[in-house]
């Protein structure tokens, strides 16, 4: 069956670094675009990032675009997600998703499997 794993979540001071793992199996995973989002408490399920599955072409929330970098390895089934210079507004759950479409990149509903998250706090 389709899993997707997330790990790299943490706590990490602000201005600092941390990198987002997410684990595909159950699937070809490079016939799929995938998608980083997150959660905050209270808040809806918001668009991080985008990338397709061979370009590699990226599209990034404005909130994140110039310290959140998205990236895949199609050999190891893996996507990740480095985020530089972390905001006290960054802390979420980030969540990784799959999805056929390169269009309608940032809607939830775009979207068709899902990891369980993982915890990102950024806090001094």
């Amino acid at each position: 069956q389709v899993q997707l794993v997330e790990s790299g979540g943490g706590l990490v001071q602000p201005g600092g670094s941390l990198r987002l793992f997410c684990a595909a199996s159950g699937f070809t995973f490079s016939n799929y675009a995938m998608g980083w989002f997150r959660q905050a408490p209270g808040k809806e399920r918001e668009f991080v990032a985008h990338i397709s599955w061979h370009v590699n072409r990226a599209y990034y929330a404005d909130s994140v675009k110039g310290r959140f970098t998205i990236s895949r390895d199609n050999a190891k089934n893996t996507v990740y997600l480095q985020m530089n210079s972390l905001k006290p507004e960054d802390t979420a759950v980030y969540y990784c998703a799959r999805t056929t479409t390169s269009t309608i990149y940032a809607l939830v509903r775009a979207y068709d499997s899902w990891g369980q998250g993982t915890q990102v706090t950024v806090s001094s």
